[in-house]
């Protein structure tokens, strides 16, 4: 499915702490062709949803692009504590420690459908948090897009093994 230069995605060790490869996706985003191709690639995913769900941080950097660009609205799916309103948390665990994720309860009509759209899928964690909380406010799943795999750490086999029948696209493999 590429087709930009993943060349623009650098590796960045011991990021955020020491044995960690930190994924750096800012030469991408600066690149306006190749940003705008990953935006399309995502945009036609996605076409079919009602709405665009992007995970904190740069989840949303994708994910409201493609809510822009596809005429749909988006979803944040945010760090514990940056919503007002009513939310309701998901608790997970990271490659290098755990985190909680939010989403407002009350805002989306329940039975729509929405693409959750993330950078990096690294051990799945986060992207099953996101699935459990889209889940528990009503919306159906059409799918999960990724910028990038990191395949060794099994994060695809882990949603799957929770999620069988879910599809998940993915620009890259690494």
């Amino acid at each position: 499915m590429e087709n930009f230069d993943r060349n623009l995605i650098r590796d960045i060790a011991d990021f955020p702490i020491k044995g960690i490869t930190f994924k750096d996706i800012t030469p991408l985003i600066a690149d306006g062709p190749n940003f705008s191709r990953v935006i399309d690639l995502l945009s036609d995913i996605s076409k079919n949803s009602h709405y665009i769900a992007g995970v904190e941080s740069r989840g949303f950097i994708f994910a409201a692009a493609v809510a822009q660009a596809t005429g749909k609205g988006f979803i944040p799916i945010r760090k514990a504590g940056k919503l007002p309103g009513k939310v309701i948390s998901q608790s997970f665990d990271l490659e290098y420690g755990s985190a909680s994720l939010e989403i407002h309860q009350d805002i989306y009509e329940a039975g729509k459908s929405v693409t959750i759209i993330d950078d990096v899928l690294a051990t799945g964690g986060t992207a099953i948090a996101a699935i459990n909380l889209v889940k528990k406010i009503g919306l159906k799943i059409d799918s999960v897009s990724f910028l990038l795999e990191i395949s060794q750490l099994e994060g695809k086999s882990r949603i799957l093994a929770t999620y069988p029948d879910l599809q998940i696209n993915l620009l890259l493999a690494e």
